[in-house]
């Protein structure tokens, strides 16, 4: 779930990030005589705000993440400890219903004599 939640948000982020790069081909006859022209700073600028806004998205998506994990922690606290009141009083509640058992064929036991001491 976790590394689902984290591919996307990649995919995502690289998306927006890559959207806007174009490739230009260069002959290799041309490379020599046509040196490339620098980028201008307003297309830099411009890419530089893609990207930093995809690392806010992923930054976002993160915290998100970190909340789900802390509220998935306390559920899972919380039923843990529910489990292990269950498990005891099912444990003792066991035991009881063994003894009640015991008691009950002890008295059967005991019966069974006296029927048998009377006649």
């Amino acid at each position: 779930m976790k590394k689902t939640i984290l591919t996307t948000i990649v995919i995502f982020a690289s998306s927006a990030v890559f959207a806007n790069t174009a490739f230009t081909p260069i002959s290799l006859s041309d490379a020599s005589a046509v040196q490339s022209a620098p980028a201008s700073s307003a297309e830099e600028a411009l890419g530089n705000t893609k990207i930093q806004n995809a690392i806010l998205q992923v930054d976002n998506a993160q915290t998100e993440i970190r909340n789900q994990l802390l509220d998935l922690k306390t559920k899972f606290a919380d039923v843990d400890a529910q489990y292990v009141s269950v498990k005891t009083e099912r444990k003792a509640l066991k035991k009881q219903l063994k003894q009640t058992e015991r008691r009950l064929k002890s008295l059967e036991k005991a019966k069974e004599k006296m029927r048998k001491n009377m006649l």
